[in-house]
């Protein structure tokens, strides 16, 4: 049921529609399963690609561990997070924390080793979001400790990613590279803060990370993931004026 309490009940019908949820977690399988990640395996020590669907099980039974189809799960699970999170739902936290896990593994499998220093970040974050939501945290603009938070993540996130190159010797030899990596990351960690307080600029964080995205798949030729990048760009402007113009979802009792 609408409520009608609230400035555009047609807006926040669409943030909450379930279609939506559908139509996310279908368009995210559909193109990981374009791209093969199913095909990916972690196998004696290094990542193999391109195994048939029908050698898998041959394989896990050997003691491959299937890092393309929980990729897939991951991947999937990580939009419906998000999903729950524009709700105003604690579960998309709770969902945030178990995604972090399976990402985080996957990617140091897949060589990146200073995720080991970067991903408990993220998930203490996910702890923290889920804490404070639980709490009540409510819809907020952004203040002064907003921006004193939006300094320091970027700065520790940064910080970590670069100097992870260093302690565990990875090879990337254009230093602009190296940057727009620790940036990007930096982006997404203020995103995520922004999530833990319920500011709704959080969103605008989101929104320019997400054009970046797409950017940069656009120039690298990946349509698929322009498409996916879309759908959450998307997905960001709606929710922003959601939480701008509605505000807090409503619990019963405050109706």
């Amino acid at each position: 049921m609408t409520d009608t309490t609230i400035s555009n009940p047609l807006l926040r019908r669409i943030v909450h529609s379930k279609y939506i949820d559908v139509l996310g977690v279908v368009l995210v399988v559909s193109i990981t399963l374009y791209r093969n990640f199913h095909e990916t395996i972690y196998y004696e020590g290094g990542i193999r690609f391109g195994i048939p669907f029908s050698s898998l099980w041959g394989y896990i039974e050997k003691g491959a561990f299937p890092i393309g189809i929980l990729s897939i799960i991951g991947a999937a699970f990580s939009l419906l997070a998000t999903r729950f999170l524009v709700r105003q739902s604690n579960i998309g936290n709770v969902i945030w924390i178990f995604t972090t896990i399976n990402s985080g593994v996957i990617d140091y499998l897949f060589g990146n080793h200073s995720a080991i220093i970067t991903y408990p970040l993220t998930f203490g974050l996910a702890l923290l979001s889920t804490k404070k939501w639980y709490e009540g945290e409510r819809i907020k603009n952004a203040d002064f400790r907003y921006w004193i938070l939006f300094i320091v993540a970027f700065i520790i996130s940064y910080s970590l990613v670069y100097l992870g190159f260093y302690w565990f010797g990875t090879t990337i030899t254009n230093p602009i590279f190296k940057h727009t990596i620790a940036i990007i990351f930096g982006i997404s960690i203020i995103g995520n803060v922004g999530i833990v307080f319920k500011y709704k600029q959080s969103f605008l964080v989101w929104t320019f990370y997400n054009f970046a995205q797409i950017v940069k798949n656009f120039i690298q030729g990946n349509l698929a993931n322009v498409i996916k990048y879309v759908f959450y760009l998307s997905n960001a402007i709606l929710t922003y004026f959601d939480w701008h113009l509605n505000g807090d979802v409503k619990t019963l009792k405050e109706k």
